[in-house]
């Protein structure tokens, strides 16, 4: 689909054009936002021992999580567009820092449900911030700078589940949660060094709150291809959801693997993503999004298939690298919705987009979980498939930017 030699290329641009560090310092915020969010799924099978959580529950917990980051983005793109990129993102890793801190001390369900929720807005923040700073730092190669970031976040759902999930076994749980505070602190101090105050002139839109404010933000988001493929984004980040909180403990309770086997299949799965999110967003700047997502959530459909029939070691890794292809439909997606958007209100646009397919995405995971509580764990992978050939066909339709 893509020419790798080129993919490199444009990646090496990136990287030497003066701007590197700036990269660097928002990738590695991603990583950590990414990586400790996607250690809830290793670190499940242990919350679940620990407060005797059902998988209705457990699923109950991931969705507040991300219903928690999902409330947060729309009040996070009005930051970003009222005091600049560099100060949120700031703060979100603070708030990141204090409340996982929360997550690990805690001594009750309640205080684990409450410090999993603030940990969920915390990030939020963060969310939105990276995507427009990204989209104005590189208007000529956004795709490719967003795709490099997401496979930094897909890098970091490689390395600290794993490493969580070593330290749980070796240690404690609670270590598992915490080794994430000083390092969330050392990313605050790099994008306060190396991130632009503001990454453009535009005056914000929305400097106060208004009915013409709101009118104008809702007519542009609004657009038939902004809401079009806003549906698409519903759709997949319900399957992101529902998949990534219940794999590993899919694979131990039904094909019977032991925690560690699980752990290295998700780390799989990430893994090959680092490679699938630079290919995607290069694609995308090439050829165009009807081009790029109907291959990616095809391929998402027939790995969903197959990982619900499949029973050996060898054929589940397969059916989990092709699995994959589902990491680079994000990448697609919101880098076509942020650069339609006009830019004084591209964060708080970006910010209400993804507060509405983030709430309605949360409760895949308390669905899921209500699901394989009855005994419909491989069934409900299967209406993941139907739903990711369904968001394959109608990203056919989807006009090029």
């Amino acid at each position: 689909m893509v020419d790798t030699e080129t993919v490199e290329r444009r990646v090496r641009d990136v990287w030497n054009d003066g701007r590197s560090w700036t990269l660097v310092a928002i990738a590695g915020g991603w990583f950590l936002s990414m990586g400790v969010r996607l250690t809830y799924p290793v670190l499940l099978p242990n919350l679940r021992d620990a407060y005797g959580l059902s998988l209705t529950a457990a699923g109950f917990l991931l969705s507040l999580l991300w219903m928690a980051y999902a409330v947060g983005q729309l009040p996070g793109g009005i930051l970003a567009d009222k005091f600049g990129e560099r100060r949120i993102l700031v703060i979100s890793t603070v708030i990141s820092a204090v409340t996982i801190a929360f997550v690990a001390a805690a001594t009750s369900a309640p205080i684990l449900f409450g410090a999993t929720t603030l940990f969920g807005l915390g990030t939020a923040l963060y969310g939105v911030s990276r995507f427009t700073a990204l989209s104005e730092i590189y208007p000529d190669k956004d795709g490719s700078a967003i795709g490099v970031t997401m496979a930094a976040g897909e890098a970091g759902n490689v390395v600290m589940p794993a490493i969580a999930g070593v330290v749980a076994a070796a240690v404690a749980w609670q270590l598992g949660f915490g080794i994430a505070v000083p390092l969330f602190a050392l990313v605050g101090v790099s994008l306060w060094l190396f991130v632009p105050e503001r990454t453009a002139d535009d005056e914000s839109a929305i400097d106060s709150i208004s009915v013409d404010a709101a009118r104008y933000i809702a007519e542009e988001i609004s657009r038939p291809a902004i809401l079009l493929v806003g549906l698409l984004q519903i759709l997949g980040y319900s399957i992101w959801q529902a998949f990534t909180g219940f794999y590993p403990t899919y694979l131990i309770e039904v094909k019977e693997f032991s925690p560690s086997t699980a752990a290295g299949l998700f780390a799989l799965f990430f893994a090959v993503g680092i490679l699938v999110q630079p290919l995607s967003g290069n694609a995308y700047d090439r050829i165009g999004l009807n081009r790029v997502l109907p291959i990616l959530m095809g391929l998402t459909a027939v790995g969903m298939v197959a990982v619900s029939f499949v029973e050996s070691f060898w054929a589940v890794v397969a059916a989990t690298a092709v699995l994959s292809s589902l990491l680079g439909q994000a990448t697609v997606t919101l880098s076509y919705i942020t650069a339609a958007l006009p830019r004084d209100i591209r964060g708080t646009g970006l910010g209400a987009i993804r507060t509405v397919y983030m709430g309605l995405g949360a409760a895949s995971p308390l669905l899921f979980g209500a699901f394989a509580d009855r005994g419909y764990f491989d069934e409900g992978f299967l209406v993941l498939a139907v739903v990711a050939a369904v968001v394959s066909l109608v990203s056919l339709r989807i006009p090029n930017r």
